[in-house]
């Protein structure tokens, strides 16, 4: 199972890469694996300001749909528009060509309340 130490995680399987004010998020290795082969990835929020816990997208794989919940608060800046035409990226590669969306953040303190890989670890077994 793939955990990079520089991410940062959610109870939700999503992970945080942290670049000043500006966050790249997808889900993580554990979250895919979990799902199967995604077949589709829909986020129709690139522009909009959205709360944490909030639903940004979702994600389509063989036997489920998911929900994809902000973990910080901010405006979605941009969506990765590779996914949609090759959704088996967020498989092959969740923490590279599998980015989800990129968000400036509204509340920087916010990423405190994220898990650490380690924390994560723990949480998936």
């Amino acid at each position: 199972m793939n955990v990079p130490a520089e991410l940062k995680y959610t109870k939700d399987h999503e992970w945080i890469k942290v670049d000043g004010e500006t966050v790249t998020i997808g889900i993580t290795d554990f979250a895919q694996g979990e799902l199967g082969d995604i077949v589709y990835v829909e986020v129709e929020t690139e522009g909009e300001n959205l709360a944490k816990e909030e639903v940004f997208g979702t994600v389509e794989a063989v036997k489920t749909v998911s929900d994809l919940f902000m973990p910080v608060s901010g405006e979605v800046t941009a969506f990765n528009e590779s996914i949609e035409s090759a959704p088996e990226s967020v498989n092959n590669n969740p923490y590279g060509d599998g980015w989800m969306i990129k968000v400036a953040l509204s509340d920087v303190s916010e990423l405190d309340d994220l898990l650490s890989a380690d924390e994560y670890k723990e949480l998936i077994g």
